[in-house]
C-alpha cells in the first residue's frame, strides 16, 4: 500500500465529526487501500478491532447485504455498545437504496460513517437532497507526480520518472508493474474496460457501443482543446458514423461521471462571469490515453497540461479555463478568497514562444499570482511579476 498523506490526513480531520465521509473517485485509483490505511491509522491509535466494520460490496462474500435493510440490521447488530463504532462501506453505489441505511446510520450518535463509489451520481439526485449539509466529500486521484517518485530512491533523474509516470500510468498498483510494460497494458486495459462497460454502458444501457468508443477516442484525442457537444457530433458525422447531439451529450455525461472524464468550464476574467459555452476535458490518468491511441497519444504538450490540471485538482483549487478578450488562459484557479494563474508550455526559449505564453497573463490586470510552468531546466525566473519555474519542481514541492 503505498502512502497518500493527502487524503490520510484528510480523513484523520474528519474523524469523529457528525459529517458522512464519502470517498469518490475513479475506480482503482485507490479508494479501498485509503480506507485501509485509516482503519490502521484508527487501530493505532486507541480504536479496538470490534469497534471497526468494514464491507466491500465488490466482494460476493457481502452480496447478501445489498438489501438495505439487512445491511441496516446487520450494521446495528454489530456495532459496539457505549464506544464509537467506524463503518466503512465501500463501493455502496451496489446496494439497492442505500441511501435509506446511509440516512438511518448517520442519526446513530455512536456511529462514524464512511463510504466510497466510483461514480458521480453518488452524490446527485436523492442522496445529494437527504444528506444535505451532512456530508463532505473528498474526492481521490491516482497518484501524483510526488506520491509516485515516492516509490523511488531518491529525486535524480525526474525527467525520466516523468515520461514513466505518464506513459506507464498512475494508478498506484502500476508501480508493482513498473518493469513489465505489456502487464502495464494488460492491467490498463482492465481498468478501462471496466469503466466503460461497467460504468457507462451497463448504467446507461447503451445498445451501441461502437459508437460509444468513437466518442471516446475522440475525448482522449483531444484533451485540452475547447469542445462543444455540437462540434463533437459533426465530426462523427463527417466521418461516416450517425450520432445526434443528445446521445453526444449522454455519453459524456456517463463518461465524467464516471470520473475517467473531467469537464472544465471557462472563466471570463474581465468580466468576472463562467461561461455557459465550451468546455476543455481532460483525463484521470494520461496513461490510458497511451492505451488506447498508442503512440497517437504521445502529444507531449497536452498532456503535461493534463498532468497540471489534475495537480491544481489534487490541491483543492476550483479549476477553470480563463479567457481575457480573445486570449485564453489555460488555467484559472480558485478556492475560498485566493486565485492564481497558470500557463503550461513544453518550452518558452523561443523569444516568440515566450512573448505568446506571456501575453495573456500580462493583460490580468489584478494582483494575483500568475506563473508560467514549463519543462525547461532553467531557474526559475520572473517576467514582470509572472514566476517562471519548472513544472517537476512544482510538481514535487511539498504542499500543505
Amino acid at each position: 500500500m503505498w502512502p497518500r498523506p493527502l487524503y490520510l490526513l484528510k480523513m484523520i480531520g474528519y474523524k469523529d465529526k457528525e459529517l458522512i465521509k464519502v470517498v469518490t473517485g475513479i475506480r482503482r485509483c485507490g479508494k479501498s487501500t485509503m480506507l485501509e490505511l485509516f482503519r490502521l491509522w484508527l487501530l493505532g491509535n486507541g480504536v479496538e478491532q470490534r469497534q471497526i466494520q468494514t464491507i466491500n460490496f465488490e466482494d460476493i462474500n457481502s452480496s447478501h447485504l445489498t438489501d438495505y435493510k439487512v445491511l441496516h440490521d446487520h450494521i446495528l447488530k454489530n456495532c459496539v455498545p457505549k464506544k464509537m463504532n467506524y463503518v466503512f462501506l465501500d463501493e455502496i453505489q451496489h446496494v439497492n437504496q442505500f441511501q435509506r441505511t446511509v440516512d438511518s446510520l448517520f442519526i446513530r450518535k455512536n456511529i462514524d460513517l464512511y463510504v466510497t463509489g466510483s461514480n458521480a451520481r453518488l452524490l446527485s439526485g436523492e442522496l445529494s437532497t437527504l444528506l444535505s449539509g451532512r456530508y463532505i466529500e473528498i474526492h481521490m486521484l491516482p497518484l501524483s507526480f510526488l506520491e509516485y517518485i515516492s516509490a523511488f530512491d531518491g529525486l535524480h533523474d525526474l525527467l525520466k520518472k516523468y515520461h514513466d509516470y505518464t506513459s506507464n500510468s498512475s494508478f498506484p498498483y502500476s508501480l508493482k508493474l513498473r518493469d513489465e510494460p505489456y502487464q502495464i497494458r494488460d492491467y490498463l486495459g482492465g481498468i478501462y474496460n471496466t469503466i466503460v462497460l461497467k460504468d457507462v454502458v451497463e448504467r446507461k444501457k447503451i445498445a451501441d457501443v461502437s459508437i460509444l468508443e468513437r466518442v471516446i477516442r475522440f475525448m482522449f484525442d483531444n484533451i485540452g482543446s475547447l469542445c462543444s457537444v455540437k462540434k463533437i457530433a459533426d465530426t462523427l458525422v463527417s466521418s461516416g458514423r450517425q450520432i445526434s447531439v443528445n446521445t453526444v451529450e449522454t455519453y459524456l455525461s456517463a463518461l465524467t461521471d464516471s470520473y475517467i472524464l473531467y469537464r472544465v468550464g471557462r472563466y471570463d476574467v474581465r468580466g468576472k462571469e463562467y461561461l455557459k459555452t465550451g468546455h476543455k476535458y481532460y483525463l484521470a490518468d494520461v496513461g490510458l490515453r497511451f492505451y488506447l491511441l498508442g503512440s497517437a497519444g504521445s502529444d507531449a504538450g497536452r498532456i503535461l497540461e493534463n498532468v497540471v490540471f489534475l495537480e491544481l485538482l489534487r490541491r483543492g483549487w476550483e479549476v477553470n479555463v480563463g479567457k481575457i478578450d480573445d486570449k485564453e488562459i489555460d488555467f484559472v484557479v480558485q478556492r475560498g478568497g485566493a486565485r492564481e494563474y497558470y500557463q503550461v508550455s513544453l518550452s518558452v526559449r523561443d523569444e516568440k514562444t515566450l512573448e505568446r505564453e506571456l501575453r495573456s497573463l500580462n493583460a490580468v490586470k489584478d494582483n494575483y499570482p500568475k506563473f508560467l510552468l514549463t519543462m525547461d531546466d532553467d531557474p526559475s525566473s520572473d517576467n514582470n511579476g509572472i514566476r517562471q519555474i519548472n513544472v517537476l519542481d512544482w510538481l514535487t514541492e511539498e504542499t500543505a
